[in-house]
């Protein structure tokens, strides 16, 4: 009869729940994560000391911050020690503010056992991102599967390859659930697999047009300057965006500038499954700073908001497309300077420029590049008088400045 396994992690739906946070050695010092998240048996001595990262709700199953692995009760030890001794290593810690014991886990037991043509989707790590070993062969692993006549007699067990997954047998699941233990969710890795051959095969061709769209990106954002690769920038998901997916990239460039670009509106829609340039469009913003903190910095936040527009409403991507247009977005966290009275901040979109192409060429077609301006309340005022006239003065002026598409907070204004 088949063997049932499941992957075990926190149960993230309880708002109230409690966070711990890396534990300490008795000399006050962070013990690093990577050694109770090899898989394989370790030393330590002494008590390791958890520090509550986040108050609330204390758990009977939790893992810690940035290491994943467990903390538990003394009943979730007992029932670990008493099913699955040979794979585990039970470390005695003191929880903050809990006067109760405590244990750190190691699973001490790896096992080669991802069945990678049943699991939903796998990537493979970059061999240049050198991980210990095999550790971190895989980079992902999406509705995993493993091949039950692999596992053998372990219980509590890491997958060889991507150990920062915790898998456990069938009994040691309905061991924990009989003794009411708290914090724990369990998906299952066994049976049939989530997705059908139709499916993986569609997902397989998308995930072939989107890399397909962004490598020829990323040639270009190349040509334009260095592609700031150490920046991570969060991906968010986006119905709106083609990919579904919201991208951006950070390319420094001469005398100090910072150009920061839009990368997705071009990736073909995921819907179709077939070749295209999605909107056919992406943006950029320049400032005349080496910015570190992307996160926290406005232009960014002016970015989004104008991307978030174009992606949204198609009457604002033709004539973004068509050629100069100005909009106005939110001014919230925006420096005053920019800021209306009416609390919003206008752009000036599709100037021209020198040092920027107009389009960028990809095997699915040309995507116009689409620059961002920066507008002072006065030179909204000037729009909002001359209309299309305006636009076209106001762009003639900044390309006469020399700045062109370049934003600045702290300028005079062209008019």
């Amino acid at each position: 009869m088949p063997r049932n396994y499941f992957k075990l992690t926190d149960d993230m739906t309880r708002p109230d729940r409690w966070l711990l946070g890396d534990p300490l050695d008795e000399q006050g010092k962070e013990v690093r994560a990577l050694q109770f998240m090899s898989g394989e048996p370790m030393r330590f001595e002494g008590r390791l000391r958890v520090p509550v990262y986040h108050p609330g709700t204390s758990l009977d199953f939790t893992r810690v911050d940035t290491g994943g692995f467990p903390v538990v009760t003394e009943k979730v030890a007992r029932v670990l020690a008493e099913l699955a001794p040979g794979d585990i290593q039970l470390f005695p810690a003191e929880v903050e503010s809990r006067s109760e014991p405590y244990f750190v886990v190691n699973v001490a037991r790896r096992v080669k056992c991802i069945d990678e043509a049943a699991s939903e989707e796998v990537l493979y790590e970059d061999p240049e991102d050198d991980w210990p070993d095999e550790l971190g062969y895989y980079q992902a692993v999406h509705g995993m599967r493993i091949d039950p006549s692999q596992v053998g007699d372990a219980k509590v067990f890491r997958p060889w390859g991507y150990t920062g997954s915790l898998l456990v047998a069938e009994d040691v699941k309905e061991a924990l659930e009989r003794i009411g233990a708290t914090g724990l969710r369990f998906t299952t890795v066994t049976g049939p697999s989530a997705i059908s051959d139709e499916e993986r095969a569609r997902d397989l061709k998308i995930r072939e047009l989107l890399e397909t769209a962004a490598t020829a990106r990323e040639a270009a954002w190349r040509s334009l300057g260095s592609l700031d690769e150490e920046v991570v920038m969060a991906i968010a998901a986006s119905s709106s965006w083609p990919g579904q997916r919201q991208l951006w990239c950070v390319i420094r460039r001469e005398a100090g500038r910072t150009l920061l670009v839009t990368h997705g509106l071009s990736d073909p829609f995921i819907e179709r499954v077939e070749p295209s340039v999605g909107f056919g469009l992406e943006l950029a913003l320049e400032v005349d700073a080496a910015m570190k903190d992307f996160s926290k910095g406005w232009p960014l936040l002016l970015l989004d908001r104008v991307a978030n527009e174009v992606a949204e409403y198609e009457n604002v991507r033709k004539r973004a497309k068509a050629g100069l247009f100005s909009m106005e977005v939110s001014g919230e966290a925006m420096p005053e300077s920019l800021v209306t009275p009416e609390g919003r901040v206008a752009v000036l979109l599709g100037a021209e420029s020198r040092t920027l192409p107009g389009h960028l060429s990809t095997p699915y077609g040309a995507v116009k590049l689409v620059t961002i301006k920066a507008l002072l309340p006065s030179e909204l005022a000037y729009l909002l008088e001359h209309g299309a006239k305006g636009q076209a003065e106001l762009a003639r002026r900044f390309a006469e400045s020399g700045e062109e598409h370049v934003c600045r907070a702290n300028r005079r204004p062209v008019v």
